[in-house]
């Protein structure tokens, strides 16, 4: 098991985030020491509101106070792709800066670190760098999130292929139930997703995240 686990999402907005809170929480509960990371959260001041609702949905975390210098390398204040955030405040994104906090991380003895990614997989880090690189040159595992929204089949598909293109080791497949989509529409996306995962992607965890009244 790699001690890395890369959670990213078909598109903006699908629920990666509480889909990462909710494994971290899972993990915990099994015995593992386990904690998140956000190398780039934009948006937002101050602290990942990213992390924020990591912590409120896993209030068993090890140790938050040693990891928190490091779980977040980069915070923008405008909500816009990480290189462009980035190149309106002057700075340009080092993902060896990154690199550097996920080995302190690792250092405190963590079992597992949870890295969210910012949007979907082909999201520039940099002019130069996508996401996707980024994790396939680490050769980090990823755990995909996707929902019943229109489209969802489309971009699942074409989140797989690029991952698989890569040699990207696809660890899970994660089906969030919110936003709450008509029967059909759901148990159709969730039947044919889960026959193209069991055909194409055998090794492939699937998982459901139940719906939750806002």
């Amino acid at each position: 098991m790699n001690k890395i686990l890369f959670v990213s999402g078909i598109d903006t907005g699908v629920g990666k985030t509480y889909a990462t809170g909710l494994l971290l929480r899972e993990m915990a509960q099994q015995g593992l020491r386990i904690i998140s990371q956000k190398p780039v959260q934009t948006g937002c001041l101050g602290r990942s509101e990213d992390l924020d609702v990591h912590d409120q949905l896993a209030t068993n975390l090890h140790a938050k106070e040693e990891a928190e210098p490091y779980r977040c390398s980069y915070l923008f204040k405008y909500p816009a792709s990480p290189h462009l955030s980035a190149e309106m405040e002057q700075i340009c994104i080092d993902p060896a800066k990154i690199d550097h906090d996920t080995e302190e991380l690792l250092r405190l003895g963590y079992d597992r670190i949870l890295m969210e990614g910012a949007g979907g997989l082909m999201v520039p880090l940099t002019r130069n760098l996508l996401t996707i690189d980024f994790v396939a040159k680490r050769n980090y595992p990823v755990a995909l999130v996707t929902s019943g929204k229109l489209g969802s089949i489309n971009h699942t598909i074409l989140s797989l292929e690029a991952l698989e293109r890569r040699s990207i080791p696809i660890e899970r497949l994660i089906y969030n139930h919110y936003p709450k989509e008509e029967a059909p529409i759901t148990a159709e996306t969730i039947d044919y997703l889960k026959s193209y995962l069991a055909h194409h992607y055998p090794q492939t965890l699937w998982q459901e995240i139940a719906y939750q009244q806002s």
